[in-house]
This record gives structure tokens, C-alpha cells and sequence, in this order.
């Protein structure tokens, strides 16, 4: 339809097929494109008034080539892909979607949380590789399975996903506690306290990431801060990949000073072939997965089309910068 020219420059891993841009095709020109290098980016976003992204970046030398711009619209919770002071210098408004993942997020660290207490898929593929066949016992365990009540969980980040995981942990015997820069809103439930950094990783026997990425905090789970951990301990991060510096895991890991680790994000992504996590033993990683349930795509979608649609009408929301 005639209107504002609208780019998406990423639009693959929130509509792959099954939840389509239709709602926002209604508000102006749309473009879609699945994935765009970074210098295609100004080409593509030629004459367009708003801009949609979820990975691709925008410096000051970008925003500066893209006169017409006045909205970003970002496709996720976190916008450190954005120079939010250039795009304001420019007038141009950022909004990202701050609630969509919750749920879904907080249900795959449990997953992640299971799968290191009880090994569920190494054990699936022992019984198709026939060990149990072979096993003279009715049961049998690869290593031990690890019980999580009376364990306590460190949630760095109380914020709405680190909160709902403090909720589910609780719900399965946990003791939780949790650092965070404006310590507030404690749950009824307990038992839980508020503590300083520190304590998160030497008290805890897992510690999860739920903080967003900043220039002063990255890399911050570093050689000393894991060497605080108890060496029983495991490292549970789905916030930002780099929150953690990987060469310093993947040394505590192959000298057994943490336990384990699982993380659905790193610092590079897609992961390159040199990530040192890739040979770190007891490591999961899976591929920054933990949002894209089907319906947290959906209500990021909505949601998105909300945002463009606020802008465009001369009230724009969910601000940041």
C-alpha cells in the first residue's frame, strides 16, 4: 500500500514461515528482507521513515547516511545493536518490546536447568545406542542426577524474566537469591534475599544471567568472579553472550573449577568455529533459541506493529535511550 517506507532488514528468525508480516504490510510501503549484510544496509533503507531490526547494527556513520530515518524499531528486548545517542542526536526514536519472551525464556532455562541435573537427552541417546539392552539391571544412570530442591539459585538481573525465574525455581524447592542495581519488588515467597555480586556466585550452586548487556559489563563473568563458584556449581546464561568472558569458562571448565555450563548465547553469533566453548567439556550450547516459541514470535510480532503503528500516529512508546 502507498504510505511510509518500511524496511525490515532481518525479518528470518521472526517470521520463517509461520507468523506473517500482514499487520504490518497495512501501515505503509513494506519491505522484507531475510537477512541484510551490513552494506546493504543503507542501500536498502534508501527513502524509508522507518526501519525494523532485530541484529543489525546501527552506528552513527549508518544513521548518519539515512537522512529520512526516523524510527528503529527493534524486534527484541535488547537494542545494544544501537547507538541510541546518535539516532537521538538525530531525532530518530528507538522502541524495542520489552515483555514478549518472558514465558518462553524463563521455561528454556528450566529446560536448560533439567537437562543438567538429570541429562535427560544424553541418557535417550544411550538407551537408542543400546546400553540398556546390554545394562544387567533394571535401571541405570550415566553419572549422578541431581535433585534441585534444597539448591539455591543466583539470578543476576531481577528484572521481568529474571523474576518469573526466581518464581519457577522456587516452585521446585529452590532457595533464590538475586543481585541487581535497584534491589526492589522482593517476591511474598521464600526463601529469598537480595545480595551483592559476589555472593550471587559464591553462595549459589547454579547462577543464571538476566541482565542486559552494557559497555561496563562486558566480559564481566570473567576468570575471577567464576573462580568464586563452588566447583559443584553450574553457569546458566540466556541474556547476552557477551556478559561472559568465554576463554575464561572454557579454562574453569577444563580444569574443573565450575561444574557445568549451558548458555543459549556467545559473544559472536552465529558461533564461530573458534568459539572456545565449542571444546569446553560439559558445556550445552544451543542457538539463541530461547525467545522464538511460537507464541512469543506472535505477541513479538503484535507487539511491533503496535510500535510502528504508535510512531506513525504521532505517539510513539516503548522508548529507549
Amino acid at each position: 500500500m502507498a504510505g511510509p517506507r518500511i524496511v525490515v532488514l532481518d525479518g528470518q528468525t521472526l517470521n520463517p514461515g509461520d507468523c506473517p508480516w500482514d499487520d504490518l504490510a497495512q501501515l505503509g510501503d513494506l519491505a522484507v528482507y531475510p537477512r541484510t549484510a551490513p552494506a546493504d544496509t543503507v542501500p536498502r533503507l534508501a527513502g524509508a521513515r522507518v526501519a525494523v531490526t532485530n541484529k543489525v547494527a546501527f552506528d552513527a556513520a549508518t544513521l548518519a547516511a539515512l537522512p529520512e530515518l526516523r524510527c528503529i524499531a527493534v524486534t527484541a528486548t535488547g537494542y545494544n545493536i544501537i547507538d541510541t545517542a546518535a539516532a537521538a542526536a538525530r531525532g530518530v526514536v528507538v522502541c524495542n518490546v520489552p515483555t514478549y519472551s518472558t514465558d518462553s525464556v524463563a521455561q528454556f532455562v528450566m529446560a536448560l536447568l533439567l537437562d543438567l541435573a538429570l541429562r535427560v537427552g544424553h541418557h535417550d541417546r544411550l538407551v537408542q545406542g543400546g546400553d540398556w539392552q546390554r545394562c544387567p539391571d533394571f535401571s541405570f544412570s550415566a553419572g549422578p542426577l541431581v535433585e534441585l530442591a534444597g539448591l539455591t539459585l543466583g539470578v543476576v538481573g531481577w528484572g521481568r524474566i529474571g523474576k518469573r525465574v526466581g518464581e519457577l525455581a522456587h516452585a521446585f524447592g529452590m532457595a533464590v537469591i538475586a543481585v541487581d542495581p535497584s534491589p526492589d519488588d522482593p517476591p511474598s515467597w521464600e526463601p529469598f534475599a537480595f545480595v551483592e555480586l559476589d555472593e550471587v556466585f559464591a553462595l549459589a550452586d547454579v547462577v543464571s544471567l538476566h541482565c542486559p548487556q552494557r559497555a561496563d559489563n562486558a566480559g564481566f563473568v570473567n576468570a575471577a568472579l567464576l573462580a568464586r563458584m563452588k566447583p559443584s556449581a553450574w553457569l546458566i546464561n540466556t541474556a547476552r553472550g557477551g556478559l561472559v568472558n568465554e576463554a575464561d569458562l572454557a579454562a574453569a571448565l577444563h580444569h574443573g573449577t565450575l561444574a557445568a555450563a549451558a548458555v543459549d548465547v556467545v559473544s559472536s553469533e552465529p558461533i564461530r568455529p573458534d568459539n572456545p566453548l565449542l571444546s569446553a567439556p560439559r558445556c550445552r550450547i544451543t542457538p539463541h533459541h530461547a525467545w522464538a516459541s511460537a507464541a512469543a514470535r506472535q505477541r513479538l510480532m503484535a507487539a511491533t506493529v503496535a510500535n510502528v503503528r504508535a510512531f506513525l500516529a504521532g505517539t510513539p512508546c516503548n522508548l529507549v535511550g
